[in-house]
C-alpha cells in the first residue's frame, strides 16, 4: 500500500511542477528556447493568459493530488 501512495505523491509533484512551468511561461517570467524541434524553432516569448490560467489550475490540481496522497498515506 505504501508504494501506491508514494507513486501518487510523485505524480502529484510532477503535475505541480508542470503547472508551475506553464504558469511562469504564461506570465512571461520564463522564456524557453526549444531543445529539440523539427520545424519553425523560435523561442517562446511573451505572456499568454491561456497558459497562465492553465498553469495555475494544473498547479492547484497537483497540490490536491499530493494532499490526498499524504492524507491517505497517514490513514492506511
Amino acid at each position: 500500500m505504501k508504494r501506491k501512495f508514494l507513486i501518487t505523491a510523485l505524480v502529484g509533484i510532477i503535475v505541480t511542477l508542470l503547472g508551475l512551468l506553464w504558469f511562469l511561461q504564461g506570465t512571461g517570467f520564463l522564456e524557453l528556447c526549444p531543445v529539440l524541434c523539427f520545424a519553425d524553432c523560435d523561442c517562446i516569448r511573451g505572456g499568454s493568459p491561456f497558459w497562465e490560467a492553465a498553469g495555475a489550475i494544473t498547479f492547484i490540481i497537483g497540490l490536491v493530488i499530493i494532499g490526498i496522497s499524504v492524507w491517505a498515506g497517514r490513514e492506511g
